[in-house]
């Protein structure tokens, strides 16, 4: 349906997670289907959201699914997007990993509650993309009250300086322009791919040191 769609309308799309079974093992996964409705590639859940707060919630989804190993970034028709789902927010070093790989753009595909929903959502989207300078697009589902899971919903598109440039709150779509101009203009302004002490901290890609 998804890959249809996409080539029906000729645009890019990033289509939310669902369960993936491969062999014995359950992965939260996200495709990304091209305008010509081929499957541009596909992301698995890197971390999985076990927590527990006292008289709060309590969440173990390793007790069900198999984390992903691998980071995804995507060469697009509306440029080069790195994947992530939910809880793969909270993780900055792999933001930096997408970003030192040129991308313009990362996706978040995301289910954040009614406890953690209000206080971190914009907060880690607005870290991830001001730390980064870079684009940063969430998606969230529409609030069912009702629901054995009530999400936070507020889908929201950040810009490189950590600017909200559109976002909504539970139950209605954003539609808003991307320029992907304002990425180098903000490095330009605050320079810090030149400031950073790589003599003292760096960030390794393990996957593409592998490669080597």
């Amino acid at each position: 349906m998804m890959s249809e769609v996409a080539r029906r309308l000729q645009i890019t799309l990033v289509g939310g997670s669902i369960a993936e079974r491969s062999g014995n093992n359950l992965y939260n996964t996200c495709c990304v289907f091209g305008s010509d409705g081929k499957l541009k590639g596909k992301h698995r859940k890197i971390h999985l959201f076990d927590i527990d707060i006292p008289e709060k919630i309590t969440f173990k989804q390793s007790k069900t699914l198999t984390a992903g190993q691998n980071p995804t970034i995507v060469d697009t028709d509306v440029g080069r997007t790195g994947i992530g789902i939910c809880y793969d927010i909270r993780f900055q070093e792999l933001a930096m990993l997408y970003a030192a790989r040129g991308a313009h753009l990362i996706c978040y595909l995301g289910a954040f509650n009614m406890t953690t929903g209000p206080l971190h959502w914009e907060l880690l989207q607005r870290a991830r993309a001001a730390d980064n300078q870079l684009f940063v697009a969430t998606c969230g589902p529409a609030r069912d009250a009702n629901a054995s899971y009530v999400a936070w919903g507020h889908s929201t598109l950040v810009g490189p300086f950590g600017e909200v440039i559109a976002t909504t709150e539970h139950e209605t779509t954003i539609i808003a322009e991307i320029d992907y101009s304002l990425i180098e203009q903000r490095r330009q302004f605050l320079p810090l791919q030149y400031q950073r002490r790589g003599g003292l901290y760096q960030l390794v890609d393990v996957q593409r040191l592998g490669s080597q």
